[in-house]
């Protein structure tokens, strides 16, 4: 497991950017280069239940960690979710359980914002890590700034 790091100056105002990050519409829009349709369901409640899934509602369920709107959001991944059934305990999960996926948000200014995440990935998904966020991130920014 390695850690990966991004990171994108946007010239936003933080909460802007912050809105962009989690509202249900534009989180499908930034996150299609990880998987067309995906999707975010949430509590926004520390100690509760997140839904990364798909467009066919499977993927992983979650945790959150740490939560600090509109600076920071840290969440665990507990196990997969597929055909509506958690699965946090079979030894395909526990390889990569507990990982976690952190997004820090910094206000350069009342106009620019830094947005960094930080995530572990096993060595084959670094290219599908890289090219989601990067791409995620480069059209987070033109969507934040038009």
């Amino acid at each position: 497991m390695e850690t990966l790091d991004y990171s994108i100056i946007i010239n936003a105002p933080i909460q802007k950017v912050w809105d962009l990050l989690w509202n249900q519409e534009t989180y499908s829009q930034w996150t299609q280069f990880f998987d067309e349709g995906s999707t975010l369901k949430t509590d926004w409640e520390v100690g509760g239940k997140t839904y990364f899934l798909d467009k066919n509602g499977n993927g992983m369920v979650s945790t959150i960690m740490s939560l600090n709107e509109p600076n920071e959001v840290i969440f665990r991944h507990l196990g997969t979710f597929q055909n509506g059934v958690e699965d946090t305990k079979s030894r395909e999960v526990m390889e990569w359980s507990g990982t976690e996926e952190k997004y820090f948000l910094r206000a350069i200014d009342e106009t620019a914002t830094e947005l960094r995440a930080i995530t572990h990935a096993m060595q084959e998904y670094h290219e599908y890590m890289n090219n989601g966020f990067n791409k995620g991130f480069e059209f987070l920014k033109n969507l934040a700034e038009s």
